[in-house]
């Protein structure tokens, strides 16, 4: 399970999709949210999916990847889905067991909720897919230079963002070790009861925890050797440029979004 998580992982590639401004980019993922969360019919949606795909098969990373992104995140989904399922009441009720129902209502607002979810991380995910965590971070910081004139901290909190995200893959294959290596000294993570394994995780948790203390004080100390003083002066290798396919792709996004909110009010 642990292999299968991709948050904060990038894909090099040459795509289209990767060639887009970072700025451009994280624009048009919050435009996309609000246009999963805009429409409330499932007309809204498949424009929605649309675009998702659209954008999927521009950057060539495969779908499996994307599948990888919302997988660990199914018990979530279920949740979801079962709760949406058996606490609406209204509607035409097509099966009922004591105080359970299930209504035409509940179930498809459990369908609508599960579909936009799994929109919206997949959508999500090619940010950081195809991102690089440096250029994102300079994306960020362009993004929120304007609130340094009210001396926030902008710099501060795009590294911590960017360290966050590239520490994620790290901290995953550091507890895929750990779990092996306290599996080969017969500690049973996988086995027993909901309590026994809840137990069993304090074996894993400490020395995960340890081990990310130290990664955070080595790199403390590595961004202090090399006289590390914040935004201040930083000099960047690579200019951020926007060229006419960002300006483009921002369009097309907008039609997008007019269109779903335009068909939430026609439906």
């Amino acid at each position: 399970m642990l292999k299968d998580i991709t948050i904060g992982q990038y894909f090099p590639g040459n795509s289209i999709i990767h060639r887009l401004d970072p700025r451009f980019k994280i624009v048009i993922t919050l435009i996309y949210i609000i246009m999963l969360f805009s429409g409330g019919n499932y007309i809204c949606l498949a424009v929605g999916a649309a675009f998702t795909f659209g954008a999927i098969l521009l950057s060539r990373i495969p779908v499996k990847m994307f599948w990888k992104s919302v997988k660990p995140l199914l018990p979530f989904l279920v949740i979801t889905a079962v709760l949406n399922l058996l606490l609406m009441s209204s509607g035409e009720v097509l099966w009922k067991w004591k105080f359970l129902r299930i209504t035409e209502d509940g179930l498809n607002t459990s369908l609508f909720m599960v579909i936009r979810i799994v929109l919206l991380i997949m959508g999500t995910s090619l940010l950081t897919y195809t991102t690089s965590p440096i250029t994102l971070t300079d994306a960020i910081e362009r993004l929120l230079s304007p609130l340094r004139k009210v001396k926030f901290p902008v710099h501060e909190l795009a590294m911590m963002m960017s360290i966050a995200l590239r520490f994620i893959p790290t901290l995953i294959e550091e507890t895929d070790k750990i779990m092996s290596a306290q599996k080969a000294r017969g500690a049973e993570i996988d086995t027993g009861s909901f309590a026994t394994r809840a137990k069993n995780l304090i074996s894993i948790l400490v020395p995960l925890f340890i081990s990310a203390f130290r990664r955070a004080d080595e790199l403390a100390t590595a961004m202090e050797c090399r006289c590390y003083h914040g935004g201040e002066g930083r000099t960047r290798l690579r200019q951020l440029k926007s060229a006419p396919r960002d300006y483009i792709a921002l369009a097309v996004t907008v039609l997008f979004l007019v269109g779903v909110i335009v068909l939430g009010k026609l439906v």
